[in-house]
């Protein structure tokens, strides 16, 4: 298992997911209030760009803190591995 780590990013990114969370219950009751679907589509967009861009933020704080340029063959392994997500 490896050792848990945080970055000084972690809480911003929390507390926009959390957003995320919120927003995307929000969607759910005006499915479930016969919303139109152009404005559920819409707000599903909204969610589903809050979760990308913190997936983004968390890969690039990653590249910049986690990997060590003096080990890079392992690293290259790594980065390979994280980068499938962007």
């Amino acid at each position: 298992m490896t050792k848990p780590h945080v970055h000084a990013t972690h809480p911003a990114l929390v507390a926009r997911l959390k957003r995320a969370e919120g927003h995307l219950r929000a969607v759910i009751e005006m499915i479930q209030a016969g919303k139109p679907c152009l404005e559920i589509a819409q707000q599903l967009h909204a969610v589903e760009k809050a979760v990308v861009n913190a997936k983004r933020a968390l890969i690039h704080d990653h590249l910049d803190h986690c990997l060590d340029a003096d080990h890079f063959p392992a690293d290259r392994d790594e980065l390979k591995a994280i980068a499938r997500y962007l």
